[in-house]
């Protein structure tokens, strides 16, 4: 897929990316590589693939669910200007 100069200017821009005008051409020549692997690959047949979370076949490890913190409720509540019932009361702000 070839873009043109002022669509490579406008991607760069979207991308918030500053591009000197002596590297569009480069910039032009990289993205249109990239936009054509995609276009490869819109067009394989993918209906027999399992989708993946990751693409090795791994189970993720995981940490012991502890606790780790102590409630610090109490503290962090006596300082707030309204609380009722462990909640904050704050004033209404729609009507």
């Amino acid at each position: 897929m070839d873009l043109e100069p002022e669509e490579v200017e406008k991607i760069a821009h979207l991308a918030r990316i500053a591009v000197a005008a002596d590297e569009l051409d480069a910039l032009n020549t990289e993205l249109s590589g990239i936009l054509g692997l995609v276009e490869r690959m819109a067009e394989l047949d993918t209906s027999d693939i399992v989708p993946m979370a990751h693409p090795l076949d791994m189970p993720q490890r995981l940490r012991p669910d502890l606790v780790t913190e102590e409630n610090h409720r109490e503290a962090y509540q006596a300082v707030a200007p309204a609380v009722e019932n462990g909640l904050y009361l704050v004033p209404r702000v729609i009507e």
